[in-house]
């Protein structure tokens, strides 16, 4: 077959006046732009058509400026590189608005040349999932990480290039990713930002003469300090930097300093008494790893997240009294105070009354946080909160962040998928954790009286599943004769081949391992006996679910466009089913829209960190994906695919339940033929949904 002839420039100009003039309404001149994409293959003219056409239904004139320069990106890049720069530049668009993309178009060559460098670099997105994981296990505090023009850290967040090519193979600039990382995280771990002081980096250097060259003499000597606390805490790691940096000898004034820097016994303060003594000496060569301070940002974080942190403990003591034992006679009050063995690295221990509490996870975690700001915690942090609460001045609760000027302050950012460019939008949704405010209606009673029958099938059926067994064939030992083996056997004994010893079978307990997450749409449509079936549902379940002991949580989505994306909490999986969860659960009511991607995803990640050999996520809804700002059609099922798919990748199997009678025009796409069920009557939804969970995990 003949290869089509390239597009000449006159045939290319009047297509780009009828792409791009009708939709900016105004005559734009696309002469120079033919003429360019004339000089073109035609596979690269096809190219450049196709991508000007996805660009304008993002922004026509962000379309025309691509389209005047795509020919010189394509003379410098191979199409994936091309379509990485387009990409970028859409994304700069999503984020920042039309100039700075039109910028970041502007700046082909300077792409193209990072994308050459590409085969040898490591990236932050590429690397960053990895090094959170990491970042967790050292030290207990998630420590979010960013792009940063440069690494340093503000001890809450870890900012790191998006990029590094500094060595020649991408496993050694991996590997620098990696000791950047540790070594902002040591930072925060062995005291270079006491959290007693937060300012005193700033006010130190701030009293000598030359306060830049003091903060950097400082930063180089912390550097030792930390490099000899990694090494006696990390060896393995600390092997990781010294393969990075060959490093020369320090001069003769610093000698002394570097023994008592490296000793087992040094803190921050030596390296404080070291600056005073050596200012004035020249500073050596950064480290590779080494990144820059930033005292003003470390002082803002440590200072908002100390008095976040006491405001936490003291609620969290507080509740931690309820329901306990009045004080001792001749105490007015129960006392809490910690024990540690060595103050600032091991994690406290909660004492009551001088007898060790058993402390929840999440309390746990809060102390571990503020003994690794202060080096141990505050007599006046372990005062439970008096009546009321003990609340800052101006509290900030999630649902009211929406108020007023629009911030993502506290909110987790997703990615979207956007079908028609096949690439995602990225940081595009804004999602908050809410707690569903509690209802003290006697739902809960008015529905186990309702379908007490029913209830009553549902614990036979469950105790039934919990006792199942599971048969284990060709054992040496067992119950029964496994007829199979001794048949085969048999057969193997009248041909002369030696006989197999195993011909029973054995009964053995199945062991449920198992992890489900329940979400359930509480959008705008869902009002009347669509919400209070759902409502029935859930109480029918965490009934037979307590039978049963599998490890569930609950939680609820809406919200109404990509920036007020909104889960409602319901039951967490380390949450019992009490009283608050049964009122959470009849307080569930209508909100907005139903923008499933990104609940599927934030969902998912919740799903992942719970360790279970089977882990379900199952969806209660009533329709298709939908929301105010476009988030509809095509494009919404497209997003809830890939979240879908994304999840199967994890391992995470989901099922959807709906009673949306439309529901076989989308649903097969989005889950699969045989993982959704359809409810042809809203009133059916609490007598099927225990039957299907049944059959979801047996």
């Amino acid at each position: 077959m003949a290869k089509p002839q390239a597009w000449t420039a006159t045939e290319l100009e009047d297509w780009l006046d009828e792409e791009l003039d009708a939709a900016l309404s105004l005559r734009r001149t696309s002469h120079a732009a033919a003429l360019a994409l004339a000089s073109l293959g035609r596979d690269q003219q096809d190219f450049a058509r196709h991508w000007i056409t996805i660009v304008a239904k993002t922004n026509p004139e962000l379309a025309f400026h691509f389209a005047n320069r795509a020919a010189d990106g394509l003379k410098r890049m191979n199409p994936d590189d091309t379509e990485a720069w387009i990409i970028q530049a859409m994304d700069v668009y999503d984020k920042m608005g039309l100039y700075p993309a039109i910028a970041a178009l502007g700046a082909v060559e300077a792409f193209a040349t990072a994308r050459a460098e590409r085969a040898r670099a490591a990236t932050l997105e590429d690397v960053g999932p990895m090094l959170e994981l990491f970042l967790q296990a050292l030290s207990g505090r998630r420590l979010r990480l960013e792009n940063g023009e440069h690494a340093f850290t503000d001890t809450t967040r870890l900012f790191l290039p998006a990029s590094i090519a500094s060595y020649p193979s991408r496993a050694e600039n991996l590997r620098l990713y990696k000791a950047m990382a540790a070594h902002l995280w040591a930072q925060t771990w062995f005291g270079t930002f006491p959290g007693g002081d937060p300012e005193r980096l700033v006010t130190r250097c701030q009293a000598f003469p030359d306060p830049d060259y003091a903060c950097a003499l400082f930063h180089a000597l912390e550097t030792i300090r930390l490099d000899a606390c990694l090494a006696r805490e990390l060896p393995g790691l600390y092997r990781e930097l010294r393969a990075l940096h060959d490093r020369p000898p320090a001069a003769p004034p610093w000698w002394p300093w570097v023994t008592r820097l490296e000793a087992a016994d040094a803190t921050v303060d030596t390296t404080y008494d070291a600056l005073s003594d050596l200012y004035g000496e020249a500073v050596p060569e950064p480290r590779p790893y080494q990144g820059v301070l930033d005292g003003g940002a470390v002082a803002a974080a440590l200072a908002e997240r100390i008095e976040q942190e006491r405001t936490a403990l003291q609620n969290a003591l507080k509740k931690l009294l309820a329901g306990k034992r009045p004080p001792p006679p001749g105490q007015d009050e129960r006392r809490f105070s910690t024990g540690q063995d060595q103050p600032g690295r091991t994690e406290a221990t909660l004492l009551l009354d001088g007898e060790p509490l058993a402390t929840p996870p999440d309390v746990r975690a809060l102390m571990q946080s503020i003994t690794q700001d202060l080096g141990d915690i505050p007599d006046d942090y372990l005062v439970p909160a008096g009546d009321g609460g003990y609340a800052p001045e101006n509290p900030k609760k999630a649902e009211d962040v929406w108020k007023g000027t629009y911030h993502e302050e506290g909110a987790l950012l997703y990615n979207e998928w956007d079908y028609k460019r096949q690439h995602y939008r990225k940081e595009w949704c804004v999602l908050r954790e809410i707690d569903v405010h509690p209802a003290e209606e006697p739902f809960v009673a008015e529905t186990l009286r309702k379908y007490a029958g029913l209830s009553a099938r549902l614990r036979k059926t469950f105790e039934a599943l919990r006792g199942e067994n599971a048969v284990q064939r060709r054992q040496k030992h067992g119950d029964e004769i496994d007829f199979d083996a001794l048949i085969e056997g048999y057969a193997d004994l009248r041909s002369g081949r030696e006989l197999q010893d195993g011909l029973f079978l054995r009964n053995k307990r199945l062991a449920r391992n198992i992890a489900v997450m329940f979400m359930v749409d509480m959008s705008g449509s869902t009002k009347g006996w669509i919400n209070d079936a759902e409502r029935e549902s859930l109480v029918l379940l965490c009934e037979a679910l307590e039978i049963l002991g599998d490890r569930y949580a609950i939680y609820g989505f809406s919200g109404i466009t990509r920036k007020r994306c909104e889960m409602y909490r319901v039951k967490r999986f380390d949450e019992p089913y009490n009283k608050d969860v049964r009122a959470r659960i009849t307080g569930i009511k209508p909100q907005d829209y139903t923008r499933m991607g990104v609940a599927i995803r934030h969902l998912c990640g919740l799903l992942k960190g719970v360790e279970a050999r089977t882990k379900l996520l199952v969806t209660l809804s009533d329709g298709k994906p939908d929301d105010y700002d476009g988030y509809r059609g095509e494009y919404g099922i497209e997003d809830t695919r890939q979240a879908l798919l994304e999840a199967k990748r994890d391992g995470i199997h989901a099922f959807c339940i709906t009673i949306d009678t439309d529901a076989r025009d989308y649903l097969p796409h989005m889950y699969g033929a045989a993982n959704y069920a359809l409810i042809d009557d809203v009133r059916k939804l609490p007598l099927k949904i225990s039957d299907i969970y049944r059959h979801l995990t047996s």
